[in-house]
C-alpha cells in the first residue's frame, strides 16, 4: 500500500533516503510530495516530486527501493507512481537529476536534457538551490520527460 510521507515520517525516510545515497535537502518544504511503501521491515519504496512554483514542472526525487527489493520491479512501479502523480498535478514535463541510472529513466521514456534546462524550469526547486550553493549542479545529469503531447 503507497501512503504519503506525513511530517512524522521523514526521519524514517531520511534514513532510507541516505541509505540509497540520494539527496534528502527539503524533503519537508511544502512543495514536495512524497510517497513510500511499506512492509514488516520498514520502508520498502519511496518516490515523489517537487513542482514548479507554475506548476508547469515537477522534479522527480527521492525514487529509491530497499536493496533486498531490488531487481523485482518495484522500482519501476515507485518511479512510475511518481511520475503519474506528477502528470495528474498538471505538470507539462517531468524532470530528474541521475548520474548513476540513467539506463532506468530511460525505460521510462525519460531522455538526457541539460543541468541549465532543469535548473531554468524548477528554479526554486529544494535539489536545484542545494546543487547550486555546494557547486555539485556542474557534475549532475539531467533528464526530462514531456507528460503531455
Amino acid at each position: 500500500m503507497v501512503e504519503p510521507v506525513r511530517p512524522g515520517d521523514v526521519p524514517d525516510l531520511t534514513e532510507f533516503l541516505r541509505g540509497a545515497d540520494l539527496t534528502v535537502a527539503g524533503l519537508d518544504a511544502p512543495a514536495v510530495r512524497l510517497w513510500t511503501r511499506r512492509d514488516d521491515a520498514g520502508i520498502a519504496a519511496s518516490a515523489g516530486y517537487e513542482l514548479s512554483a507554475d506548476g508547469r514542472h515537477a522534479l522527480i526525487r527521492s525514487t529509491a527501493v530497499r536493496p533486498d527489493l531490488r531487481g523485482r520491479g518495484a522500482g519501476l512501479a515507485a518511479a512510475t507512481f511518481a511520475v503519474d502523480r506528477a502528470r495528474e498535478s498538471g505538470a507539462a514535463t517531468a524532470w530528474l537529476f541521475s548520474r548513476r541510472s540513467g539506463a532506468f529513466w530511460q525505460r521510462l521514456g525519460f531522455t538526457r536534457s541539460t543541468t541549465d534546462a532543469l535548473a531554468a524550469a524548477l528554479p526554486e526547486a529544494q535539489q536545484v538551490r542545494l546543487f547550486r550553493r555546494t557547486g555539485q549542479l556542474d557534475r549532475e545529469v539531467a533528464w526530462s520527460l514531456a507528460l503531455r503531447g
